[in-house]
């Protein structure tokens, strides 16, 4: 796929670049990367009313105005989860640096909480999709998962695997709901290792503390490549998505959320259950 190097829309599902883990910097792929280039307005006027064949035409294309305010919403409300938590975890790093251990220990409780928050709400609009999709037939287009936008051995185990059978499986549907129970599955394995690893760090088992930041920094980045990757099937979802089938898909995706999203006189707001 294409990069931004070339100055080309970067697209999740192609090769991600190769970013090297540096002390205190939290790698944030999706938001630095995905939008360079991408200006969702420039093909509305052609897109409108017609059915796009590509990822890429996707998030290009025009949706209409309660469709692109409910994933506005969304998106924002994942990628402010994000920030918080790539800005604590540097934090965290930094302290690491400068060998302030305890320092850094004492920010585990809170970083978990975060991990585990943008986790959640990441797989719950996979689930929401999911759910919507198998209920009602609705399936947008798809890319399989690319390992080298993963660092974890286990995120890139999984989309190894996801990546083979798109190779092997024609049927769009079958591809669609491997993929998303891929990230799914990738999701509740970075949660378990981040537990492990800042329990680990809270209760001064680490034995190698920088390490176990290092660590966590990958899982973070891991994360984030998810939380992208699923930015951007809800676009195409919102693509494929026939009007009279929004109001049930809002529902869901705001009634159970851990954040709430509304519709209100043609505003969209979301409101924190927390």
């Amino acid at each position: 796929m294409s990069s931004a190097e070339n100055g080309q829309p970067f697209v999740s599902s192609g090769n991600k670049p190769a970013i090297p883990w540096k002390p205190g910097f939290c790698a944030v792929w999706y938001t630095s990367h995905l939008n360079q280039g991408w200006a969702l307005g420039e093909t509305r006027a052609k897109r409108a009313g017609q059915r796009t064949r590509t990822v890429r035409e996707d998030w290009l294309a025009w949706i209409p105005n309660e469709m692109d305010q409910l994933f506005d919403a969304t998106r924002q409300e994942l990628e402010s989860s994000d920030v918080i938590l790539c800005i604590s975890l540097d934090e965290a790093l930094s302290l690491c640096r400068g060998g302030q251990f305890e320092s850094a220990k004492d920010r585990a409780t809170v970083i978990a909480g975060l991990f585990d928050r943008l986790a959640i709400r990441i797989d719950h609009v996979i689930q929401t999709i999911k759910d919507h999709g198998a209920h009602f037939g609705t399936l947008p287009n798809v890319q399989p998962l690319s390992p080298s936008n993963f660092r974890g051995p286990s995120a890139q185990r999984i989309s190894v695997m996801n990546s083979l059978l798109a190779k092997v499986v024609f049927r769009e549907r079958t591809r669609f709901f491997h993929k998303l129970q891929s990230l799914g599955e990738i999701i509740e394995d970075l949660q378990k290792e981040a537990r492990a690893l800042l329990a680990g760090i809270s209760e001064g088992a680490s034995e190698f503390p920088d390490r176990a930041w290092q660590l966590l920094e990958v899982l973070a980045y891991d994360l984030n490549t998810c939380m992208g990757e699923t930015t951007i099937i809800l676009k195409s979802f919102f693509c494929a998505l026939p009007a009279e089938e929004l109001e049930p898909f809002r529902e869901k995706l705001v009634n159970l959320a851990p954040s709430r999203f509304a519709l209100d006189h043609g505003q969209t707001h979301y409101f924190d259950s927390e």
